[in-house]
């Protein structure tokens, strides 16, 4: 039987709430924060964001967030008329230049077996598992980690 996750139990009601909301966010921020205290741990989740620009337009963009003592990409896209000229590349080596001696050990993303995997590898990434998709191999999911 399906559970309706809309319907009120014990007063406490799950609904669906915008991701962006700031409040959201800081909530989720101060609550890891105190959590990872209480462990003996510092989380200090912060969100970061490169663009390659052409005469001021996006052409691609980089983004994830840094944790505990790991940097997370993700997400990475090159406009399509743009790709194969280095712009990955760079994207990828600003964040490691950003976050290179400021205390993190590793970079650390997932890419699908149809996006990027090759160009991981040749950026210095190890790859550390693939979980496969029988139903979609294209699905298949790579883990990738470089140190920092």
């Amino acid at each position: 039987m399906k559970k309706d996750y809309n319907k009120p139990e014990n007063g406490i009601k799950i609904e669906s709430v915008d991701p962006c909301e700031e409040t959201l966010c800081d909530w989720i921020d101060r609550s890891f924060d105190a959590f990872a205290e209480q462990n003996g741990v510092v989380c200090h989740y912060t969100p970061f964001a490169f663009a390659a620009k052409q005469n001021g337009t996006v052409i691609g963009v980089v983004k994830g967030h840094s944790f505990y003592r790991e940097v997370h990409v993700s997400d990475l896209i090159v406009a399509q008329d743009f790709r194969g000229q280095g712009i990955g590349k760079r994207l990828m080596t600003a964040v490691e230049e950003h976050f290179h001696g400021r205390g993190f050990d590793n970079l650390n993303l997932t890419t699908y077996r149809f996006q990027a995997p090759a160009f991981y590898q040749k950026c210095g990434f190890t790859l550390e598992y693939i979980r496969e998709n029988p139903a979609c191999p294209a699905l298949a999911k790579y883990f990738f980690v470089k140190e920092v």
